[in-house]
């Protein structure tokens, strides 16, 4: 049925996998009460580049584009809508267009504008929240994802490959409309509960895996054209007000360029235009980007500007043609290879060459870079908050922003990933976990961070783990502590308390008991320690709600290091082997 719908522009054809045969493919999958899988190809892609490459194409064709832009009030001449009142989010300024005709195409925000043209219709759209989760990319195989119709309460579930992770949703609930919604922990559970039902025991689905979190306001909308507004549209619908506001609503990617064309055709309609072409040229026309590119594009970004592989192939399907726009701003970086593009985090292939890039491409503040020119929020929101300086400093250099002005990005940046793409969730999540750790692993861990914490001051500093890590021979830069630190400084003041530390890893220890652990190992700390914080992040590790901490790895392999080096001061010369 998919290949019949698709018809000559089905991608490829769709087949039928036996049990052994999917298993090959999919390793990942249980086996138990699996018969087999059935093979279909669909399309991907970046929808926020998506839509910028739209503007861009409409912006070359002589619109004019403007960001972080809203309408306030409908102006109309006779009845019918003439102009708008609209506002500079950024800097709060205002002014009036004239408007032959207005299209709204505002998604979930449809109603508001269409109460701007006549506050007594009723509403249309019925918007529907949406979360989705990213995991590590070993969810799924790098070419294949799943999709299941019928979860256990009716939902799609889905996790699919996406920019080397695994994107999983989702879920559908109705919501209030909000230009910042926020992904919720039973949301997420909900998710992890139904991937996890598809996966074999090797893949132990953990909570600390969610490397992001957000969720998308779907507006769905009934159609205001039929008798019957109760009922939802399967499709898009278009509808022209007596003053002549033209709504386009509901829809989806697959058929942006028809909705776009049919609404354009309603436009004309209502406001008696007179267009150069009877129809619709846009069908078959390539967007921004495309006209150069091929698909061994990336080999050349390789040999003429000395990229690194991974980074030319992300630039060409991010850009397209423009991509080579994008290397000749690329930084040196130094080494001997690559010769080029200094990435802004190192688990990604993002470059310093594409803020400066995307500040050309409309982006004006750091969340605009960070979450629609990177991707980098959608991710890994943690990645994404280790990044933000040195993000705000290169558009800084592109916008002249002062200090104080890199301080205010930085912190709404912030807050946007705290509060949108899960980051404050996430905390959440392991801050509330039940503590379940036995005497002897407190022992253990009470050991591990006295062994950092030599002077016996009751927190870790960032000297501290400068001192630990230059024992082991590394000597990490001051950020890089710092980033470590965080993982696990709760109360955020900038030094690690015992009870943090013991925070981060999950038979139930009662408070008296405790006690007597905490007294069989220094006596001294005795009332230094806030029983109910220092369990819950070691609980938090041992049931997964944090998948790992650098700090937890360094206290292990401190205490090897110091175990080693107390050995080698029992052990005589005699017996070492060496001199007299």
């Amino acid at each position: 049925m998919y290949d019949l719908v698709a018809g000559d522009r089905n991608v490829k054809s769709s087949y039928y996998l036996s049990k052994k045969n999917t298993l090959e493919l999919f390793p990942m999958l249980k086996s138990d009460n699996l018969c087999g899988g059935i093979v279909y190809y669909d399309g991907q892609q970046d929808d926020a580049r998506m839509n910028l490459a739209i503007a861009l194409t409409a912006a070359r064709h002589g619109a004019t584009i403007a960001n972080h832009v809203s309408v306030t009030k409908l102006h109309k001449t006779a009845g019918k809508l003439s102009g708008a009142r609209l506002r500079d989010e950024l800097t709060g300024k205002e002014w009036d267009v004239k408007a032959k005709c207005i299209i709204n195409a505002t998604g979930p925000f449809t109603d508001s504008i269409r109460k701007m043209d006549d506050p007594t219709v009723k509403d249309i759209c019925c918007p529907s929240s949406g979360v989705h989760i990213v995991l590590p990319g070993y969810y799924s195989p790098e070419h294949m994802g799943l999709l299941d119709p019928a979860t256990s309460d009716g939902r799609v579930i889905f996790f699919l490959p996406w920019l080397k992770g695994t994107i999983a949703g989702t879920t559908d609930l109705p919501c209030q409309v909000t230009h910042n919604p926020k992904p919720t922990e039973d949301e997420i559970l909900f998710i992890l509960t139904e991937v996890k039902n598809y996966l074999n025991p090797d893949v132990e689905v953990r909570r600390g895996d969610v490397l992001s979190a957000w969720s998308g306001i779907r507006p769905l909308v009934s159609d205001p054209n039929k008798p019957d507004t109760q009922s939802l549209a399967r499709n898009h619908i278009v509808h022209t007000s007596p003053s002549g506001l033209v709504t386009i609503a509901g829809g989806k990617w697959t058929t942006y360029r028809a909705m776009a064309a049919e609404t354009i055709d309603a436009a004309i309609e209502a406001a008696n235009l007179k267009p150069i072409f009877k129809e619709s040229q846009t069908d078959g026309f390539l967007i921004e980007g495309a006209h150069g590119w091929t698909p061994t594009m990336y080999i050349r970004l390789v040999q003429d500007f000395g990229l690194e592989m991974e980074v030319a192939q992300h630039l060409a399907k991010s850009y397209g043609d423009r991509a080579f726009a994008v290397a000749k701003m690329a930084s040196m970086t130094g080494k001997r290879w690559p010769i080029i593009g200094k990435k802004v985090h190192p688990e990604f292939p993002y470059i310093d060459a594409e803020i400066r890039y995307g500040v050309r491409e409309y982006a004006c503040t750091a969340t605009d870079m960070i979450a629609r020119r990177l991707r980098l929020a959608f991710l890994n929101v943690q990645a994404a908050a280790e990044a933000l300086p040195a993000i705000v400093d290169i558009m800084a250099e592109e916008l002249n922003w002062n200090d104080t002005e890199k301080k205010r990005q930085i912190k709404i940046a912030g807050e946007f990933l705290a509060n949108e793409m899960g980051q404050m969730v996430n905390r959440a999540s392991r801050d509330k976990i039940p503590i379940n750790l036995s005497k002897e692993e407190i022992q253990t861990y009470i050991k591990r961070f006295q062994i950092i914490d030599k002077d016996r001051k009751g927190f870790v500093s960032i000297n501290d783990i400068r001192r630990s890590l230059k024992s082991m021979g590394v000597k990490p830069s001051d950020a890089e502590i710092s980033a470590i630190l965080s993982e696990i400084d709760v109360t955020y003041h900038g030094q690690l308390e015992i009870q943090d530390y013991l925070q981060n890893y999950g038979e139930e220890v009662t408070g008296e008991q405790l006690h007597e652990i905490l007294k069989e190992i220094d006596t001294n700390m005795n009332g230094q320690v806030e029983l109910d914080e220092y369990l819950q992040m070691m609980s938090a590790i041992k049931s997964g709600h944090v998948a790992y901490s650098r700090f937890a790895r360094m206290a292990e392999m401190e205490e090897e290091h110091h175990e080693r080096e107390a050995l080698k001061k029992k052990i005589t010369v005699e017996r070492s082997g060496g001199g007299l």
